[in-house]
């Protein structure tokens, strides 16, 4: 049993880790309310205190946009404070598994991103998050960064469960057909993780995200259909293609293709994260089914 610390217990991935840990770990879980990272000096005086033995950073500036907008705030967040929590960790001997994005690649590869790519990130949560990776692996090698993309779970609705809850409306479903990436499930970016608690497993840079790639449009119609199986849904609704530059809401950049390889993490499990697809069908089974 490992005394592990959540941060950013209030998000979707923070509070299935910490939910699922807490089965067999000593967990705190600290949300935004307890922890802000607008105060990294703060938080990082609060790590050193309560002395953990793993340190789980799930918390951050996420909006892409917002981050656009709000340049000094999201670089406290993503790096300033991913910098004071790795330091703080590393003073109590604890290490630091600080969740990543693809969000720091360019988009530019039609092949999925190795944890060896070289980032280019384009929009400037990009950057930051980018920033807060250099700073998390320059205070400490043990430390681990892993990154995630499209993470879906139960804790917070993602775009999976608005094309699943729009197709039950009987409302037309649309969705991106021009942006590749690899969705990501808490159940297993969680179950990967585990690996990394054991201090023989080494740090830095790891992806983790289930196997395989999609467009926006390909992950709403396979949880559609996933419905359709399980009853929910009369028909296989349809999912009408949009493209990206369809989306003018947008203020940031997005890159178009970041699917992600998971070799370093698979190699230390043994074995590979699930598709996309086994893991899309599973959730919206626990979500949506008639045993929920």
């Amino acid at each position: 049993m490992a005394k592990i610390l959540v941060l950013g217990a209030g998000g979707r991935l923070g509070a299935a880790l910490a939910r699922d840990y807490a089965v067999d770990h000593d967990v705190t879980a600290w949300g935004r309310q307890v922890a802000d990272l607008s105060e990294p000096d703060r938080v990082a005086e609060m790590v050193r205190k309560e002395a953990p033995e793993v340190v789980i950073n799930c918390a951050a500036m996420t909006n892409v946009d917002a981050c656009e907008q709000e340049r000094h705030r999201a670089r406290l967040a993503n790096a300033d404070a991913a910098g004071a929590i790795a330091r703080a960790a590393s003073e109590v001997g604890a290490r630091l598994l600080h969740i990543g994005t693809d969000y720091v690649f360019s988009g530019d590869k039609t092949e999925p991103y190795s944890e060896e790519d070289a980032p280019g990130p384009i929009s400037w949560y990009g950057e930051t998050k980018l920033a807060g990776e250099k700073a998390v692996m320059d205070a400490d090698a043990n430390h681990a960064v892993i990154r995630v993309s499209w993470v879906f779970g139960p804790d917070r609705d993602s775009f999976v469960d608005k094309a699943v809850q729009t197709a039950m409306r009987g409302e037309p479903v649309k969705a991106v057909a021009d942006k590749w990436s690899s969705p990501s499930s808490t159940k297993d970016i969680g179950q990967a993780l585990r690996v990394l608690f054991l201090p023989e497993n080494p740090g830095g840079i790891y992806h983790a995200c289930n196997s395989g790639i999609c467009t926006w449009r390909d992950w709403a119609a396979e949880a559609i259909a996933a419905a359709h199986r399980l009853g929910l849904l009369p028909n296989d609704v349809p999912v009408e293609p949009l493209r990206l530059s369809d989306i003018s809401m947008m203020i940031a950049r997005r890159p178009v293709h970041t699917s992600m390889t998971c070799r370093r993490i698979e190699a230390l499990l043994g074995h590979s994260l699930r598709p996309w697809q086994e893991a899309v069908a599973d959730y919206v089974g626990t979500r949506y089914g008639p045993a929920r």
